[in-house]
C-alpha cells in the first residue's frame, strides 16, 4: 500500500474510487396540533468540498432511502465514470475515535474485495473529532491493520495488487506533521504484522529454535542498536531455571531464552527501565495432563504473549522510545515423551523455591516464573509480562478483553490508561491474600495450580507474583482471549492472530512517565 497526501483535492477527483461521508442531521418541526414538535432526521453532506459531487448526489433517486446511519453505504457512478461510495457515520455528536477506525476498516476491506487499485479518502469528512492529526492516525491504523493476510501456505496465492491510497483535503500547514504520523503508524502496524506472522505460523515450522532464529534475524535487519543474547539449554541450566526446563523436558527441541536490550540515545541515570516478558509456548499439548482434542487445535497461539511483547518492543525501538527497554522471551513447546515431566513432580525454581507440579497443563506460569526472576535481577523499574495464561480468563472476561493484574496500582493505572487511549479493552482483576495461600503446597513451597474452577486467572497471577523481587513494579497481562479471532473488529482477521495489545504497550512505552 502506497499513501499520498493531497491538499487541494486534485488527486481525489481523479481517483478510481472516492470515499465520502454523510451524517445524520436532526431538526425539529412544529406540528399544527397541540402535541410537541417532532424531530426530523435528514442527511447532511454540507462538508463535501466538490460542488459537482454534491449535485450528483442530490440527483440520485437512491438518496430518498439513504439515512446515513452508521456503516450504511450508498454507491453511485460519478460523471467521469469513477465509483463513489458515501459512508454513513450516523449522528456526529455520538461518534468516538474507534467508530472512525472501524468504519474505515470496513470500507477498505470492501474496496479490496472489489479490487480497486486507487482509493481516495476525503479526510475532512472523517474528521468529526476536529483533530486532523488524530483522524489521520485512525485512518492509517485502520488501513494498515486491515491490509494483512496470512497466505504463506496457500498453493494458489490471492491477487494482492498494491493499493494506492490518497488522503485528500489535508490542511497544507499540517503536511509535515501528518507525514510523520503516517510513518509512525506504519512502523507500529508493521510490528503488529510481525507479531501476527509469528502467531499464525504453523507449529511444526515455528519450534523454539526456529522462533529464536527469526527474532534474531529481524532484530539484526530492522532494529539498529538493539543488543541480543540467546540462551540455549546448557545456559538455561546454568541459570538454574528448573521450572522452565521441566516444561521443556518432553520436547524434541531445545528451549531458548531471548534477551533483547535497547538504550535510548539520550539515556541518563534517571532514564526509566521497562522490561517486557513473554510466554513463548510454541505448541501446548498439555503435557501428561493432555488437552482434549477440541482444545488442542489452536494451541500454536500459546506463544502469543511473547509475540505481543516483541511486537511492542520492536515498534517502540523503531519509534525511538525515551525509556530503556529489556525484552525477555521464554520459548519452548509443552510436549510429551518418556522424559516429560509427570504430575506430582517437584522442581526447584531459579529463585530457590520448590514447586509441586500438579497439572502439567499449567506450564506457562512455570516458564514465566523463572523468566521473571531472571528479569528482576536486571533491576528494571517496571515489568510487564504477557501470556496466554489461562482459559479462565475467557470465562471471566470473554474473548474481547485482556486481564491485567499486578503489585502496583499506579503502574496498572498507567497501563489501563494506555489501553483506553488506544481503544483496546482491558480490565483489572484482583490478587487477594486467600489466593496467595491457595498456591501453597503441603510437600513443597508452592504448587502450580490452586483450587480447580476457582479464580484461575488471578491464582495464576498470584503464582507469578512469587517470582517478583527487588521492589520491581510488576503487571501481568493475560491475553488468552484477545490474541486471535477477533471477528468483532473489522481491522482484525476473523480467524488468526489479532495483534491486539501491541498498540497499547507501544503507546505506554512511548509515553512512559
Amino acid at each position: 500500500m502506497k499513501v499520498y497526501l493531497d491538499t487541494v483535492g486534485d488527486q481525489f477527483l481523479s481517483s478510481e474510487l472516492k470515499i465520502l461521508t454523510a451524517f445524520q442531521k436532526s431538526s425539529e418541526k412544529k406540528t399544527k396540533s397541540k402535541a410537541k414538535s417532532v424531530e426530523l432526521t435528514t442527511v447532511s453532506i454540507d462538508h463535501w468540498k466538490d460542488q459537482g459531487l454534491k449535485e450528483e448526489f442530490h440527483q440520485l433517486k437512491a438518496t430518498k432511502n439513504f439515512k446515513a446511519t452508521k456503516d450504511e453505504m450508498l454507491s453511485f457512478t460519478g460523471a467521469t465514470g469513477e465509483t463513489v461510495w458515501v459512508v454513513g457515520l450516523g449522528n456526529p455528536s455520538k461518534i468516538v475515535p474507534e467508530d472512525i477506525r472501524k468504519s474505515v476498516a470496513k470500507v477498505f476491506k470492501s474496496s479490496k474485495s472489489s479490487k480497486f487499485s486507487e482509493i481516495g479518502f476525503d479526510v475532512s469528512g472523517f474528521n468529526v473529532i476536529q483533530d486532523e492529526a488524530l483522524t489521520t492516525k485512525l485512518l492509517m491504523e485502520a488501513l494498515y491493520l486491515t491490509d494483512y493476510n496470512f497466505t504463506k501456505y496457500k498453493s494458489k496465492k490471492p491477487d494482492n495488487q498494491e493499493t494506492k491510497v490518497i488522503l485528500s483535503h489535508i490542511e497544507k500547514k499540517n503536511l509535515t506533521k501528518i507525514q510523520k504520523i503516517i510513518d509512525s503508524t506504519k512502523n507500529i502496524c508493521e510490528s503488529i504484522h510481525v507479531a501476527r506472522d509469528f502467531i499464525n505460523e504453523a507449529p511444526n515450522v515455528l519450534n523454539s529454535v526456529e522462533y529464536a532464529k527469526r527474532i534474531e534475524a529481524d532484530v539484526k535487519k530492522n532494529l539498529k542498536g538493539v543488543k541480543i543474547k540467546i540462551l540455549n539449554k546448557a545456559q538455561i541450566k546454568q541459570e538454574k531455571m528448573g521450572m522452565f526446563l521441566s516444561v521443556n523436558a518432553g520436547s524434541a527441541f531445545e528451549p531458548r531464552l531471548v534477551h533483547l536490550t535497547y538504550v535510548p540515545a539520550k539515556s541518563t541515570s534517571k532514564t526509566k527501565h521497562v522490561a517486557l516478558v513473554g510466554k513463548g509456548i510454541t505448541f501446548d499439548t498439555g503435557g501428561y495432563c493432555v488437552k482434549p482434542g477440541t482444545s488442542m487445535a489452536g494451541m500454536k497461539n500459546d506463544m502469543g504473549g511473547s509475540a505481543t511483547v516483541y511486537g511492542a518492543f520492536r515498534a517502540a525501538v523503531l519509534e525511538k522510545a525515551p525509556v530503556k527497554m529489556t525484552c525477555i522471551l521464554a520459548i519452548t513447546d509443552n510436549a510429551i515423551n518418556e522424559h516429560a515431566t509427570v504430575p506430582d513432580a517437584i522442581v526447584t525454581a531459579r529463585n530457590g523455591k520448590t514447586v509441586e507440579i500438579l497439572n502439567t497443563d499449567a506450564e506457562g506460569r512455570l516458564i514465566l516464573g523463572d523468566a521473571l526472576d531472571y528479569t528482576c535481577d536486571l533491576k528494571p523499574d517496571y515489568i510487564i509480562d504477557a501470556a496466554t495464561l489461562t482459559g479462565a480468563c475467557l470465562v471471566a472476561l470473554g474473548n474481547q478483553v485482556c486481564a491485567v493484574l499486578g503489585n502496583d496500582q499506579n503502574w496498572i493505572n498507567e497501563i489501563l490508561q494506555a489501553a483506553k487511549d488506544c481503544d483496546e479493552y482491558m480490565w483489572q482483576l484482583p490478587i487477594i491474600e486467600e489466593w496467595r495461600q491457595d498456591i501453597k503446597s503441603k510437600v513443597a513451597d508452592l504448587k502450580n495450580i490452586g483450587t480447580p474452577m476457582r479464580a484461575g486467572t488471578a491464582i495464576g497471577a498470584a503464582f507469578l507474583e512469587e517470582f517478583i523481587k527487588n521492589d520491581v513494579k510488576w503487571a501481568h497481562l493475560d491475553v488468552a482471549g484477545v490474541v486471535d479471532s477477533q471477528s468483532h473488529l473489522p481491522y482484525c482477521s476473523p480467524h488468526g492472530a489479532s495483534g491486539l495489545i501491541v498498540r497499547t504497550l507501544t503507546h505506554l512505552l512511548l509515553h512512559a512517565k
